[in-house]
């Protein structure tokens, strides 16, 4: 399965954060190997999504990554 909304989203964060770093660069900092950064940045949910949250941490976005699949409160909820 592939989610390239994901990954899109991931490169186009990576080049405004880190705009001097190549694909192989950021993938040391995240502790993947440069083909591993690819499928990430293909969406390809193959990869854990530990290494996705390590990216989202690195990136400043870990607040966004936690706020994934939850649902809001709504009035009605105890």
């Amino acid at each position: 399965m592939k989610l390239p909304q994901l990954g899109r989203n991931l490169r186009d964060s990576r080049k405004r954060r880190f705009p001097g770093d190549n694909l192989a660069r950021f993938a040391i900092r995240i502790g993947v190997s440069r083909a591993t950064l690819q499928k990430m940045e293909q969406g390809d949910l193959s990869v854990s999504m530990e290494k996705y949250y390590q990216a989202g941490k690195l990136l400043g976005l870990e607040r966004e990554f936690e706020q994934l699949l939850r649902l809001p409160r709504s009035l009605f909820d105890d």
